[in-house]
């Protein structure tokens, strides 16, 4: 049994729209890997929504290659992986990531929690090969509300400390109801760049700017760190895209796809400066437990696609606006991501034999 299935509609899209927009080799920066079983058996407290996990239960090594197969035919996709969050079982899931990784030569991050000592950091990143960390506003100190959670509540400074003398990436998942524009997160974004500046930062999801409300003046602001790189995973807001691009150029801006979630047949609107996901009825359970979420009628349905293609087909016409070229398309796809892989390889070596010699 397939893993998912591909309808008409998707080949179709895949042949005329993005088939030949999208280069040969790919890297995708953003992808979560861990198996069910793994994963806690009681609800735990969440700050997060809740409609991701309702797309697959599960995202092995076997399924996320499945994936590419499926939705990419006759390309060549290289994901950089790492585990899902819960606290509970977060040393369970960083282990699979690690043996998956071993098994596929995939690159990975570590999934931190914010109390690991630096020694402890450096001892999985450079014992076990890790690029870099991953952490989640989740995993802040739960006394914090979560509209007040910061930065550098999940991602403290001993851990940045540590991470900019390895150049090590960071893949930053920005907290707080202002997202990207956020006075708060801009000005601790700044503050990191300026006290770690050997971090590779990556600020997922477009800083989670699903809405035009959420763009702000970041961009402007965040010029003060021009090494910032973005990924667009998950986001199929063009305008987005589109300001992202204008601003920071092509070698700033990263694919991603924050799989397996994008395997969700959806369309995003933007309501009340919020999103909607749009779904096929009774696909993704009960639509009513999560306010992003709206079932369509059936023949509505049969007009939805990939998430996935989605955010390709968002990107294809950003790309468009601002005129990228065929090598500015295969930077952002995959020079970006190998240039900071290797770097950060690089550099975590480099550090783990100067620690040998000592």
């Amino acid at each position: 049994m397939a893993l998912f299935e591909v309808k008409k509609l998707d080949r179709e899209i895949y042949r005329n729209e993005l088939e030949n927009f999208l280069p040969d080799r790919m890297i995708d920066i953003h992808t979560h890997v861990w198996l069910s079983h793994l994963r806690c058996r009681t609800k735990p407290i969440q700050r997060k929504v809740i409609w991701p996990s309702l797309v697959a239960k599960d995202n092995s090594l076997e399924d996320l290659q499945e994936t590419y197969r499926l939705m990419f035919p006759g390309k060549e996709v290289t994901p950089l992986i790492f585990a899902s969050t819960e606290r509970e079982t977060i040393q369970a899931c960083n282990e699979y990531v690690r043996e998956a990784a071993k098994k596929s030569g995939f690159p990975a991050l570590y999934y931190a929690r914010p109390e690991q000592t630096a020694a402890e950091l450096e001892r999985e990143i450079l014992g076990n090969g890790y690029v870099g960390i991953k952490s989640y506003l989740d995993l802040a100190p739960m006394y914090i509300p979560e509209a007040e959670v910061r930065i550098f509540d999940f991602f403290p400074k001993h851990q940045l400390q540590l991470l900019n003398r390895l150049g090590a990436i960071v893949m930053l998942h920005i907290p707080r109801n202002g997202r990207l524009r956020d006075p708060l997160n801009l000005a601790q974004i700044i503050e990191l760049k300026q006290e770690f500046p050997n971090v590779r930062v990556i600020i997922a999801h477009i800083g989670r700017a699903y809405t035009r409300g959420d763009v702000g003046n970041a961009f402007e602001v965040l010029s003060a760190c021009p090494d910032l790189m973005f990924d667009f995973s998950a986001n199929s807001l063009e305008f987005a895209m589109t300001e992202l691009l204008k601003a920071r150029g092509p070698k700033q801006v990263l694919f991603g796809s924050d799989l397996p979630i994008l395997r969700m047949r959806t369309r995003r609107i933007e309501e009340n400066n919020t999103y909607i996901n749009l779904v096929p009825p009774g696909l993704y359970g009960d639509s009513s437990q999560d306010p992003h979420l709206r079932e369509v009628s059936e023949e509505e349905a049969e007009k939805l696609t990939f998430f996935m293609y989605e955010e390709l087909l968002a990107f294809k016409r950003a790309a468009s606006a601002v005129g990228l070229t065929r090598s500015d398309i295969e930077d952002v796809f995959y020079n970006n991501a190998k240039r900071m892989l290797d770097g950060a390889k690089k550099d975590i070596l480099t550090a783990k034999h100067s620690q040998e010699r000592i």
